[in-house]
């Protein structure tokens, strides 16, 4: 180091900067970064492995092994059809971009989940952090609410990697469908007066404040928790509030369903309406290896209630415009159906749905060959569709942070899909 780095080093130990600290922040690199179109995202995740034939790329002309066991149903945008059971959804297809060529190397569920949550392909060197917890260190909070939220609980992909603890997701803790369900950790825990609680007080003073109380108790909490509960601490009435469903009107829970996917579509809407920067939504078990229509028939007729309202919702309220709504799952299915009337695991190709926040509106892109085996067109790796995400949010992709053994990690891999851009 020269003496002039030196003497800036001397100068920030005064003021608390670490010497570690500060090479940290000399290895980052900073690109500028990209005007941001959106300020929300609502990620959708359909675990397990949603097939391409059975949602956004039907094969209605294919032989019967491979169309499987059902119809196309026609939508708002010419020449483009949905599976027969998202008939609410074609008619606000004229809202979204279909990506039809989704894939990467994975198949897995654990590693493709990993895959599609992260925007990285799982390695045994680094621990890649969510696309959450990317947007959480890189935007922190708005309005006294957590930047990434998740609902019901944190999928195991979700997590912060190389990051710190603090920018995990504020997990709701269950079903907001569920009778009497409450969010965890929401109310002010022991050892903070409510009636004296200021939310100008810094983080700091609230942690501390919890953290005497676990003192005084005896009680141990993973760090992950810990910091759960110092974002509910600093939450403002206002900010609580954007957890309550009881808010709504009961006409506007019904047009969503009274279900998982319509109670938690309707809960990320109120949290990105209130500040929440990104809210990862569970819904379904999609692993259909063997009797695949019954399993389709019993969940995806839910999801197609809630997505459709929560699309119309956004666009009615002008939210669309700022908030990225993305569905996507572990991987596709195998182009034939199997002998157990299911499809096996595929990530060759497969499809993605967005809608808002930047992108272009009843467009597909990307078109897979005649059975969805593989993309003839349009192709886009995993970690393109994480690159396009940050992109949208104002994130540069190629900027670098600082993981373990202080090793600078670009934070995503992939290429920006221009194409699909508004």
């Amino acid at each position: 180091m020269s003496r002039r780095h030196l003497l800036r080093v001397g100068v920030g130990s005064c003021l608390s900067l670490s010497l570690g600290r500060y090479l940290e922040l000399q290895a980052a690199e900073s690109p500028a970064a990209p005007v941001a179109k959106a300020k929300s995202v609502i990620h959708i995740f359909l675990g397990g492995g949603l097939g391409q034939h059975e949602s956004w790329d039907p094969k209605p002309e294919a032989a019967a092994e491979y169309r499987g066991e059902f119809g196309a149903v026609g939508t708002k945008v010419p020449g483009m059809q949905l599976c027969e059971l998202l008939k609410k959804t074609a008619g606000v297809a004229d809202k979204l971009t279909l990506l039809r060529g989704v894939w990467h190397t994975e198949s897995a569920h654990e590693r493709g989940q990993m895959t599609m949550l992260t925007g990285w392909q799982p390695s045994p060197a680094v621990m890649y952090p969510s696309m959450g917890s990317i947007v959480s260190h890189e935007l922190g909070a708005r309005k006294n609410l957590p930047p990434f939220v998740t609902i019901p609980s944190t999928p195991g992909a979700a997590g912060t990697g190389y990051l710190s603890p603090t920018f995990g997701a504020f997990s709701v803790g269950g079903d907001p469908s569920a009778p009497g369900f409450t969010v965890q950790d929401l109310a002010l825990p022991p050892g903070v007066d409510a009636a004296r609680f200021d939310t100008r007080r810094s983080l700091k003073e609230v942690v501390d404040a919890h953290h005497s109380h676990l003192a005084r108790s005896g009680a141990v909490e993973p760090m992950g928790k810990f910091y759960q509960n110092a974002y509910s601490m600093i939450s403002s009435p206002a900010a609580r509030e954007a957890f309550d469903l009881k808010a709504e009107p009961k006409a506007m829970r019904e047009s969503y369903g009274q279900n998982l996917a319509g109670q938690g579509l309707l809960m990320a809407r109120r949290l990105v309406g209130a500040g929440v920067r990104f809210v990862t939504v569970s819904y379904g078990s999609w692993d259909h290896h063997q009797n695949l229509k019954k399993g389709v028939s019993d969940q995806l007729p839910q999801f197609d209630q809630a997505y459709a309202a929560l699309i119309a919702d956004l666009a009615a309220s002008g939210l669309l415009d700022e908030t990225l709504v993305v569905v996507s799952t572990d991987f596709g299915r195998t182009p034939k159906m199997n002998s157990a009337g299911g499809r096996d695991h595929w990530a060759k190709c497969f499809s993605v749905a967005l809608a808002g926040g930047g992108v272009k509106r009843g467009l597909a892109h990307g078109v897979s060959d005649a059975t969805g085996a593989e993309p003839m067109e349009g192709a886009v790796a995993a970690e393109d569709l994480a690159a396009t995400i940050f992109h949208l949010m104002g994130i540069a992709p190629e900027k670098k942070l600082m993981a373990m053994g202080t090793r600078p990690i670009a934070i995503n891999g992939g290429k920006v899909v221009q194409d699909i851009l508004a």
